[in-house]
């Protein structure tokens, strides 16, 4: 099982968990904490628990993969 921490891609931001999720539904992309690669959920395999920094990286939002 993969542990990610992920951020928004491309300069987006979000205030709250719901807006978070909304983006991962459309399949928009997150880069990974190592700063190089990014994921989206068609990438996400089952198992995995993601970890969506937000707000300024103030908040966190944890799901995991079915």
């Amino acid at each position: 099982m993969d542990d990610l921490t992920v951020t928004p891609s491309y300069g987006r931001d979000y205030k709250t968990a719901a807006e978070v999720m909304v983006d991962w539904n459309a399949n928009k992309d997150f880069t990974c904490s190592n700063g190089r690669t990014q994921i989206n959920k068609q990438d996400a395999q089952p198992g995995m628990t993601i970890r969506f920094r937000f707000a300024k990286l103030r908040k966190v939002h944890i799901i995991t993969i079915a």
